[in-house]
């Protein structure tokens, strides 16, 4: 059976996701990062230089929620809709808007839909224009558009229609190499014409006789077929139909476009031609072989929505880590995964979070301390059977972050392949330092860290600040290592493709 997932059901799919960040039941999400130690070709397959692709599993799941380092809130105000990145240069060859591209009528670049085609582009001082017509496929051959025009206009040889302007906020937190922020102006939008036609496609046919005519363009649209409607002015040049793109009042183009079409023929048949714009006067144009088609734009006319006409199927989330940002995001080890949950809850609790950092590791405030944990070894409790692994060792508050895993060398007990929690006033140590320390059975307070926050330690322990295996991760990625600082800033896009 022959099926479709349509634009419009990923323009929905993208719509609800957005909406899901403002709406009064609104979902909660985070950003979160993980994976200090390296990918093994033993462990979790692949390597640093190649990260293995993320399995799309309730295992996976589980993985990622046990090297979770830390999590940021995600505010509405990072989130934005965009589109594949077209940056305008002369000499380059665009394709034109036109609705029905597809396996056997494809633009000039190839492209089988209009979505994957590149019937816009961006200017160097952020403008963004739509192509109407691309002069049959030539190159644009002029100066860069800076017109902010509500009507298409011609230039480069080409009939362009003015979309919108990047505002700086966009160009700081969305524009990349790749995307760049799609929205609608409200100008633009108040001042689009629904059904009219802005473009044509001609065949130049033979044998016509030289002249200026004109044709009604019969339909649905208002007025049809009258001097009130669509009307395109044709013109014959050595006993051709002339294309748009000559010089200006030479080539065949739309003299009135009209509205409320949904469709458009041009009859080329004596009677149906006029040599008036009034359409008074029937001429004889003689010929065979050409024909004009219109090109029906989207609804609500050009520039009415410029994320559904762009296909803005894609959904922008952008923060920022900088440096350790509310003590919960380590600075102390690097990180290999990305990813996505929503609606976590509070650890500890039904309640989803609302803090806008997350600690994601355990932690422990030791005693009777001695030597210098490292990043990433092995920690074991002997009287438990406990077996973690380190992330931080803050030597100032003599606290080590660490975590554990359900699976594999960092949490589970290699003689039982049990999971075991560490708990009580007994020693931990490190497999490669020989580093040692106990739980500080007396801590049962808050500890005020570096950057103001504090930690409130029971018993010595401290738990993550969210709920492992709550809610849902919805975008994982794995990545080369990224090594963090306390002077560093870490800017994150991902991009959701619907």
């Amino acid at each position: 059976m022959a099926a479709i997932i349509t634009e419009k059901f990923r323009l929905h799919n993208a719509d609800q996701f957005e909406e899901s960040f403002t709406e009064s039941a609104n979902s909660t999400y985070y950003l979160f990062i993980g994976k200090s130690t390296p990918y093994t070709s033993g462990t979790s397959g692949g390597s640093d230089a190649s990260p293995p692709t993320p399995v799309d599993g309730p295992s996976d799941e589980f993985f990622s929620w046990d090297d979770m380092i830390a999590a940021k809130k995600v505010t509405s105000s990072e989130v934005q809709r965009v589109i594949p990145r077209r940056n305008w240069a002369n000499s380059t060859k665009f394709d034109m808007y036109r609705p029905d591209y597809s396996a056997s009528v494809t633009a000039t670049s190839g492209a089988s839909n209009l979505y994957d085609s590149t019937f816009y582009f961006m200017t160097s001082d952020f403008r963004v224009y739509k192509v109407l017509d691309n002069n049959a496929g030539t190159a644009y051959s002029g100066t860069e558009p800076t017109s902010t025009a509500n009507a298409p206009f011609s230039l480069g040889g080409y009939v362009l229609q003015y979309m919108y302007s990047l505002t700086s906020a966009q160009i700081n937190s969305f524009l990349t190499a790749d995307f760049m922020p799609v929205a609608t102006d409200s100008t633009v939008s108040g001042a689009a014409t629904d059904g009219a036609i802005d473009s044509l496609i001609v065949t130049a046919g033979s044998g016509y006789t030289n002249g200026t005519y004109y044709a009604a363009v019969y339909g649905d649209g208002t007025s049809q077929g009258t001097s009130s409607g669509a009307i395109v002015r044709i013109t014959v040049t050595s006993s051709v139909i002339q294309a748009f793109g000559l010089t200006a009042g030479t080539d065949t183009t739309v003299h009135a476009a009209g509205s409320g079409y949904t469709f458009g023929t041009v009859n080329l048949a004596s009677g149906f031609t006029f040599s008036d714009a009034d359409l008074s006067t029937a001429s004889a144009i003689g010929g065979s072989g050409g024909s004009i088609s219109v090109v029906i734009g989207p609804k609500g006319g050009h520039g009415f929505n410029a994320v559904q006409e762009l296909g803005g199927h894609y959904v922008m989330l952008g923060t920022t880590l900088t440096g350790a940002e509310g003590d919960d995001i380590t600075t102390g080890n690097d990180f290999r995964k990305i990813g996505l949950v929503v609606d976590p809850n509070t650890y500890g609790t039904s309640s989803v979070a609302s803090i806008s950092t997350a600690r994601m590791t355990y932690a422990l405030k030791l005693t009777s301390q001695s030597g210098t944990f490292d990043g990433d070894e092995k920690i074991s409790q002997a009287s438990t059977g406990a077996i973690g692994k380190v992330v931080e060792w803050d030597s100032t508050n003599s606290i080590l972050y660490y975590s554990q895993e359900r699976f594999g060398d960092y949490g589970t007990n290699g003689t039982t392949g049990a999971y075991v929690a560490f708990s009580g006033a007994n020693a931990v140590t490190g497999a490669t330092s020989s580093a040692t320390g106990t739980p500080d059975a007396n801590a049962d307070s808050a500890v005020t860290l570096a950057g103001g926050n504090t930690i409130t330690f029971t018993d010595g322990y401290a738990n993550p600040e969210l709920d492992a295996d709550s809610g849902d991760i919805i975008y994982l990625e794995n990545r080369k290592p990224i090594s963090r600082s306390n002077d560093q800033i870490e800017d994150i896009k991902v991009i959701v493709e619907f």
